[in-house]
């Protein structure tokens, strides 16, 4: 990669190393790079410490971090990664090195620029979040198989929504969807009653990192 690239700043939170807690991916260990700024204010956001803050590295230097935890997995996430630019630099370097990358991602930004090697996870923002009105539906139309759409419900109204979506846009055929409860105000197993009840092709998850350190975004 060129020198001019990998001196390519870029703002970021924090760096470390813990399970996955979410996606397909679940449980596996993974080095996590949170990206600092969003544009997005959601009403259950657990990581408003990365709103702002951070320090400005190299993507050097954040590849030689990344590399002393030798990890088969990596994460970013944020913030919203996309809302720097030099995030796709960064992921396809990640990729260049061998890592399985995977992109969090509010769905709010454009994807279509992320480097096709990339599991991306893109969020549908429902109601109850506060900022439905920020969902980029034309990303639907880029999703690929090993990508995957989350939702995040707070509420069965939430839930009515999000099911809505899932068959209007038949996202169950181009990727895997995930469905899970806001901690503190959905009831898992409800959530869970309410799959199992209508048939969704979903995979119901709970944040495992919540659960192992009762923190509340890694460890």
């Amino acid at each position: 990669m060129p020198d001019a690239v990998l001196a390519a700043q870029l703002r970021i939170t924090e760096i470390f190393f813990s399970l996955q807690g979410e996606t397909s991916r679940v449980g596996l260990p993974t080095v996590f790079i949170r990206l600092t700024g969003c544009p997005l204010r959601c009403a259950y956001c657990d990581t408003a410490y990365a709103f702002t803050g951070g320090k400005s590295l190299a993507l050097s230097e954040i590849l030689k971090q990344v590399e002393q935890y030798a990890p088969t997995y990596v994460t970013v996430t944020g913030g919203e990664p996309l809302a720097q630019k030099n995030c796709l630099a960064l992921l396809s370097a990640l990729c260049d090195a061998g890592y399985q990358v995977s992109l969090e991602t509010s769905g709010a930004l454009d994807i279509g620029s992320v480097d096709e090697r990339v599991m991306r996870v893109v969020d549908i923002k429902t109601p109850a979040s506060k900022e439905a009105d920020k969902n980029r539906w034309e990303n639907l139309d880029l999703l690929k198989s090993t990508d995957e759409v989350k939702f995040v419900l707070c509420s069965e109204d939430d839930y009515s929504w999000a099911k809505q979506i899932l068959e209007q846009h038949r996202l169950a055929d181009k990727c895997a969807v995930l469905f899970s409860p806001s901690q503190g105000e959905l009831d898992a197993t409800r959530l869970a009653e309410w799959i199992l009840r209508d048939r969704l092709p979903v995979r119901f998850q709970i944040q495992l990192h919540k659960i192992l350190w009762n923190n509340e975004a890694g460890h």
